[in-house]
């Protein structure tokens, strides 16, 4: 196994823990950018060129026909392949993940390659609609495909899910628990749904690993909140597909790994490497396993590690995703040593199978590994659950995504930290105003380059956070408002113009009145 360090780039910040890679006839392509599709990637959808250990995207279109795929963290992904399972076209399947909004989808969809130039690549990509038990909106959960008797079906398991609203609580309002250990059997050729209950499973494990070979499919590790434990078992569930109604059965068997968030890479048709995960909160696991599927039987052994660098050794965090052939990409923060706050350092870890490991011993060959120099620790994040397969490619530089483009979701994010008081917290947040439903109100500060804060934080009055979200008025927070003041000239007064007074009419002399005139007049008045 050799580990080989990637150069950063300035689009690395898209890399967060909760993306996908996906491979259409041999090309990497990435899903799951952090934050909402900007123009210049409306798709989201990305071909990841690692070229010379440099990354680069280039974004991927979608035909007209397609609908919209919002970018997914900690979805279930899996590779589905067209007529019969020895096909080499293929079709992926995108069930559940979060949106930028910590939002939860239940939708799935089937994304297919419809064309590739050097310049362009294009998607067909589509939503099904399922009928009959359709799994809730979830993430961190597997989805896998197994084939029996000529037949294919998909199979879900595992997963978190927020709390029901029938159940919420004010201090519990948006906290998040494990899904019911329900394991849904899909049927993609008539759109039906089916759960099934099985003895065996007791928890709906999140972040578990499960491999898959014709009609059995291995579960292995996952979380479980409830009790909070990584499950040591290990679980086969084999799928029956006759004519009737399918048969779903499940063995519990000895060997299990006690672990979460592990990465699994194909080495070879029925050998797998196990890599990566967390054998506790705030333990990484630094052992890896070679795992290797007969028809009847799993076996998992322990296999010799790579040279893991000191950044990877101290670091409480780390993520990733299986780029196929027995490659793994890794990554692990570097807001410590970069100038940009949410920049990554990443890895590739390539394993060999057990045959081209002993043909490497033989020849004495040894490959070098770059050490960056010590690390200091950092956070621990929530866990993630990848599949996919990849290769290195070689794509025309043109028409790469700019970053700048990208909106920055660790400031417009609704779970921020607003100011030095705010108190929003993901799990204890409950609604306040009558316009939330499952996310606080937020409003955008005019200062500087403008950001956002949280209403509520703020002491804004419903009625004045709908004012202010009608007119078109600058607002300024708390921390700004008296800057905003200082800084503000004072307006200028216009003087009024005095109309000039118009000249006074000379007054023409009194003619003196007759004696006939005085004596009339003296009569009038009596």
């Amino acid at each position: 196994m050799s580990l080989q360090v990637v150069s950063a780039v300035s689009n690395s910040a898209l890399l967060q823990p909760g993306f996908s890679l996906l491979n259409f006839d041999g090309h990497v392509f990435f899903f799951g950018q952090k934050g909402w599709p900007k123009r210049s990637c409306p798709t989201g959808v990305f071909l990841l060129d690692i070229n010379q250990n440099v990354f680069k995207m280039k974004p991927a279109l979608f035909s007209k026909d397609s609908c919209y795929l919002p970018p997914l963290r900690y979805p279930a992904l899996c590779m589905l392949r067209r007529g019969h399972a020895d096909s080499d076209e293929c079709q992926y399947i995108i069930h559940g993940g979060k949106t930028p909004n910590n939002d939860l989808s239940d939708k799935i969809y089937v994304m297919s390659l419809v064309s590739k130039t050097s310049k362009k690549t294009t998607f067909q990509c589509v939503e099904k609609d399922l009928g009959g038990d359709v799994p809730e909106a979830r993430y961190g959960h597997t989805i896998n495909v197994v084939h029996s008797r000529g037949k294919s079906m998909s199979v879900i398991f595992g997963g978190r899910s927020y709390t029901p609203l029938a159940q919420r609580t004010t201090e519990k309002w948006n906290s998040v628990v494990d899904c019911l250990p329900s394991v849904f059997l899909i049927d993609f050729e008539f759109g039906c749904c089916t759960s099934y209950i099985l003895p065996e499973l007791q928890d709906g494990l999140a972040f578990h690993v499960s491999v898959a070979r014709n009609d059995t499919i291995y579960i292995l590790g996952g979380h479980s909140l409830q009790n909070n434990i990584r499950s040591p078992s290990l679980y086969k569930l084999k799928v029956d597909l006759p004519l009737g109604s399918p048969a779903l059965t499940c063995t519990v068997l000895p060997g299990g790994i006690s672990v979460s968030s592990a990465i699994v890479t194909r080495t070879s048709d029925t050998e797998f490497v196990l890599v990566g995960g967390y054998q506790s909160d705030n333990q990484k696991r630094l052992v890896c396993n070679t795992i290797i599927l007969d028809d009847n039987k799993i076996e998992i052994v322990e296999r010799a590690s790579p040279d893991w660098t000191p950044d990877i050794k101290h670091c409480r965090m780390w993520f990733g995703c299986d780029m196929g052939k027995g490659s793994v990409l890794l990554g692990i923060p570097g807001a410590n040593k970069q100038l940009i706050s949410d920049a990554n350092y990443f890895y590739i870890l390539r394993c060999k199978g057990v045959e081209e490991e002993k043909e490497e011993a033989q020849i004495c060959s040894q490959t070098s590994t770059e050490d960056p120099g010590d690390s200091t620790p950092f956070e621990d994040s929530e866990e993630f659950c990848f599949s996919a397969e990849a290769n290195s490619f070689d794509v025309d530089d043109t028409d790469t995504y700019n970053e700048d483009d990208e909106e920055d979701e660790s400031e417009t994010g609704y779970w921020i930290t607003c100011c030095a008081s705010c108190n929003i917290d993901i799990n204890t947040w409950v609604p306040f105003y009558s316009t939330e439903l499952n996310k606080p109100a937020m409003i955008l500060c005019s200062s500087g380059g403008g950001h956002w804060v949280h209403a509520q934080c703020m002491d804004l009055s419903e009625s004045m956070l709908l004012h202010l979200s009608e007119a078109n008025v600058k607002y300024f927070c708390n921390e700004h408002i008296d800057l905003n003041k200082g800084l503000q000239t004072p307006k200028k007064v216009v003087n009024l113009r005095k109309q000039p007074m118009k000249p006074l009419r000379k007054k023409t002399p009194m003619k003196l009145a007759t004696p006939a005139k005085k004596f009339f007049l003296r009569r009038l008045f009596e």
